[in-house]
């Protein structure tokens, strides 16, 4: 097809379809010889080296969506990454997470593979997010996928969507959920490394203590000092990590003379906390 017969309508549809620039959808038509989809495949293609030209820069920025099931049994967390916090801030961008996330809830989704491969509008998220790159011109990235499932799964939101977090829990009632929120937000402030010392990693537990009892080694009140002795101070020390690292141990947030087990108690003394995730940009 000449260019003459390539209309205006069919560039504003490529360019409705797509969200590519004018120039780049009369290109697009010009190269396919005016076949619509190997026209959208020209884009995407274009997308794609768009990709790899920027391969070496770095998706710093971008927008985490975090949701859970109507049922509230299941929580997702995404983040849809690019260059620049402009880019971030636009609503369309802020929009074009968002319809990701419905597909993975809508979809029960558990793996950033199954996310990218499923459909959107008709095609790939994958392709979907190659047609976002010819259209901005950034770098971006689908670079996290969280899930947590239980009885009951609160999700938060910090800030212009530079974090998301998941809670569940092993209760499902009104009271439970609106605490799981707090919880969130408490998660969100404080960044615990587990929900209580039995949870947190052997390898965190061996890297505190060996620092720990390093600190203890060189301090020159300590020299000549017994490793019993020694041994007893970290152990000391290791506790405080725990109680100023681990959730349940933690000072809540909303109310310092408690700790966050001991709200947790007052709203239902036998929930207990399954798990959390935590993401942030950055």
């Amino acid at each position: 097809m000449s260019t003459a017969t390539i209309t205006a309508a069919e560039i504003n549809k490529l360019r409705q379809t797509t969200g590519a620039g004018m120039m780049d959808c009369r290109k697009a038509l010009v190269e396919s010889d005016g076949d619509f989809e190997k026209a959208i495949d020209y884009l995407r293609k274009k997308g794609q080296k768009v990709a790899a030209l920027r391969s070496d820069r770095e998706a710093k920025e971008g927008v985490i969506i975090a949701k859970t099931t109507a049922d509230n049994k299941t929580g997702f967390i995404i983040t849809l990454a690019c260059e620049t916090d402009f880019v971030a801030k636009n609503s369309d961008f802020v929009h074009f997470a968002k319809s990701i996330m419905d597909v993975a809830v809508k979809n029960n989704l558990h793996s950033l593979d199954e996310l990218l491969g499923a459909q959107l509008d008709g095609a790939s998220i994958a392709d979907k997010i190659n047609d976002q790159v010819a259209k901005i011109g950034e770098k971006i990235q689908l670079t996290r996928f969280e899930r947590v499932d239980a009885e009951a799964v609160a999700a938060y939101i910090h800030g212009a969507h530079r974090m998301g977090v998941l809670v569940g829990l092993t209760k499902n009632t009104d009271s439970i959920l609106e605490a799981g929120k707090d919880l969130a937000m408490q998660i969100a402030a404080m960044n615990p490394v587990a929900v209580d010392a039995d949870s947190v990693s052997a390898e965190t537990v061996a890297r505190e203590k060996a620092i720990v009892t390093e600190q203890i080694k060189n301090d020159p009140k300590m020299a000549g000092k017994p490793d019993e002795m020694i041994d007893k101070i970290a152990v000391g020390k290791l506790n405080a990590f725990f109680k100023e690292n681990t959730l349940l141990a933690q000072a809540f947030v909303k109310d310092s003379t408690k700790t966050v087990g001991d709200y947790l108690k007052s709203v239902d003394p036998t929930v207990k906390i399954t798990a959390f995730k935590r993401v942030q940009l950055g």
